[in-house]
């Protein structure tokens, strides 16, 4: 798109880019209070238990799969949204067709302001 604080879900220009598993890779952007993570699971792909200080709302855009969080699974289809408080554990297992799923945190995680790979945090 070309205009500063103007991103698109197809194209994810201007993100910064994380491979955080095998089949899981984000494009992550950066505001002042809050951050958006369009994170892409290829088919079967896990996303490990992990947690992290800051809270979490998490929307299914595409896909299904598994939500893991405070140790309940709780299946997730295109439309859903949840909301995972900051130091609860939680993961994702993607479905046969992979999962698209935009997280906002708020505030910004630390490790997530960098291209690298991992969830960081304290994964288990």
């Amino acid at each position: 798109m070309g205009k500063k604080h103007f991103f698109n879900l197809k194209t994810l220009q201007g993100g910064i880019e994380r491979n955080l598993a095998p089949g899981v890779d984000t494009s992550i952007f950066v505001g002042d209070q809050a951050m958006i993570s369009v994170v892409r699971l290829e088919p079967g792909s896990v996303g490990k238990i992990h947690s992290h200080p800051e809270e979490q709302w998490g929307i299914c855009q595409s896909g299904h799969g598994i939500r893991i969080q405070d140790g309940e699974r709780v299946a997730v289809k295109a439309g859903d949204f949840w909301l995972t408080p900051g130091g609860i554990k939680h993961g994702i297992e993607a479905g046969n067709e992979g999962m698209m799923v935009i997280d906002v945190f708020a505030p910004p995680r630390q490790s997530y302001k960098t291209a690298g790979s991992g969830f960081s945090g304290s994964e288990k």
